[in-house]
Order: structure tokens, then C-alpha cells, then sequence
């Protein structure tokens, strides 16, 4: 342990090299000036260590905390992922930036980091799912339940998802064991990615990148969301979707909205709820 401090970077060279963690720094420092109550809870989380990935590790460790696996030994678990796996590093950046490009309430990186369980959870997700990619199946089916307990939502860990991922608010989202969520997807609280009930096997969704999934969106079966489409709030999506379509109702059916596509903008990234037909 006294070698590992010995080597390791000091604050303003990391900051320096990840400009992600340096922003989270300037950001909390403020942000204990301003509140003397949260000023400890600042410095234990964020000011006192290295690198995002030290942040996370004690701050998702504390949340998940529990006597049958203290937050001690979670910790271990979470930098031998995060150690292990430089990728996860990179998808935690992009999912910080999904959170401050999209959601209107985010106005800085340490927001998500600390406060807001839909970031919290799916960063769970992702050591989850290295256990379970590493065979160790029993300890990210352990974690996926402790994530259930605390931040309300349910991922499977064997899921596939890729970054730059926004899940606003969270609770009640519910990602199946088979299911892929491409990169730069959005989705809403209750939102359920789930089996029909009946089917075995390859059995979950299948979402590409730039999708938007509304408030209460129900995709149902081994179905795809082409890239680009919006899925309506309330709806329960039994069929593909076409790329760059609008599905709304239930059962979901193309509105005939005609999605832009010459912009370049994704519904993902435009959070455009609103519906608008054809004639």
C-alpha cells in the first residue's frame, strides 16, 4: 500500500491529463466554499483523491454498503474493475458528458457523479458486468440486486451497454439479460427493456445509437429500435422500429412523424418528446 502511494501521480498532474477530473475538482471545490455543511463530505468523496476512478470507487462503494459485503471490500472489487478494464474509464467520461449535454437540470460533471442515481447505477452496472464477463456470475448477480435495493433500478449484468449513456431519474428502469443498448442512448424513468414472458434464450431488445426512449416506454421481446427513432412516453413497443421512426401507443405504431436526419442530431441527444403526425 505505501509503494502504490509512493507511485502514484500527484493531484495536478492527473487533473492535467484528464480534464474531466479537473473540471470535477474546480466544480467541488466551489461547491464546498459555498456549502461549510457539505465541505467534509466534498473533501472525503472527491478533493482528497487522485483520479475519477479513486472518486468513484469510495462513492459507489459507500451507496452499496451493506453487512453481508462492506464498502471496504466493494471498493476492491470496484478499482479491480475499473483497473482492469480501461474501457469502463472511458465510458464513465462519456456517460458524464451525456448527463451535462442532455439533461437541462445537469449544469456541471460533479452533479451526476454525487447526486444523481441514474449515473450511479449504471456505473454499477458496468463493474457488474465485468464480473460477469470475468465468470465471477454469483458477485454481479449480488450487485445487481444491491443496486435494486438502492438506486431503484434493475440491470442485468450480462447486458450489453455501450456509453455516452443518459438514464434520467432511473427509477424503475429495468434492462433484461439479453438486451443491447447501443452508444448515445437516452431513456427516461420506467423505462422497461424486457422479455415477453414466454420466450427463452435471445430474448431482449436490441436499441442502436442516438435512440430515445420516453418516460414509461415498455420494449417488449427480442425486437430492434433502429437508430435514431423515438419511442413516445407510455408506449409498449412489440415490433421493430424502423431507424429514424416515431412509435407511439399501445401497441406502439409509427406516428409518421419524418425524423431529421440531414442535421446530424439524434433524438437522443435533441430529449424532444413531442409528437407531431402527418395530415
Amino acid at each position: 500500500m505505501a509503494t502504490e502511494k509512493l507511485q502514484s501521480k500527484p493531484r495536478d498532474i492527473q487533473s492535467q491529463q484528464d480534464p474531466v477530473w479537473a473540471k470535477i475538482r474546480e466544480e467541488v471545490k466551489y461547491q464546498a466554499d459555498k456549502e461549510p455543511l457539505l465541505t467534509s463530505f466534498l473533501h472525503t468523496t472527491v478533493l482528497k483523491h487522485n483520479s475519477l476512478e479513486d472518486t468513484l470507487s469510495l462513492h459507489l462503494a459507500h451507496k452499496l454498503d451493506n453487512p453481508t459485503l462492506p464498502g471496504i471490500l466493494l471498493r476492491e472489487i470496484i478499482e479491480d474493475a475499473l483497473k482492469n478494464d480501461a474501457w469502463i474509464g472511458e465510458a464513465i467520461r462519456a456517460d458524464l458528458k451525456a448527463f451535462c449535454d442532455r439533461d437541462p437540470a445537469c449544469d456541471r460533471y460533479s452533479l451526476p457523479l454525487l447526486y444523481l442515481k441514474g449515473f450511479m447505477g449504471l456505473q454499477c452496472y458496468r463493474i457488474a458486468h465485468w464480473l460477469w464477463s470475468e465468470g465471477r456470475t454469483e458477485l454481479a448477480l449480488y450487485i445487481q440486486g444491491r443496486v435494486s435495493e438502492v438506486f431503484g433500478m434493475d440491470i442485468h449484468p450480462a447486458a450489453k451497454i455501450g456509453k455516452g449513456i443518459m438514464i434520467d431519474h432511473a427509477t424503475s428502469v429495468v434492462i433484461g439479460e439479453t438486451a443491447v443498448v447501443n452508444d448515445n442512448v437516452s431513456m427516461l424513468h420506467e423505462v422497461t427493456l424486457g422479455g415477453t414472458g414466454k420466450d427463452t434464450g435471445d430474448r431482449h431488445p436490441k436499441v442502436m445509437c442516438g435512440v430515445l426512449l420516453g418516460a414509461g416506454a415498455k420494449v417488449l421481446g427480442n425486437v430492434t429500435i433502429g437508430q435514431g427513432a423515438k419511442i413516445a412516453a407510455g408506449s409498449v413497443v412489440l415490433t421493430d422500429v424502423p431507424p429514424h421512426q416515431t412509435f407511439a401507443g399501445i401497441p406502439a405504431k409509427a406516428t409518421g412523424e419524418k425524423l431529421d436526419t440531414d442535421s446530424g442530431h439524434e433524438p437522443a441527444f435533441d430529449m424532444d418528446h413531442s409528437l407531431c403526425c402527418d395530415d
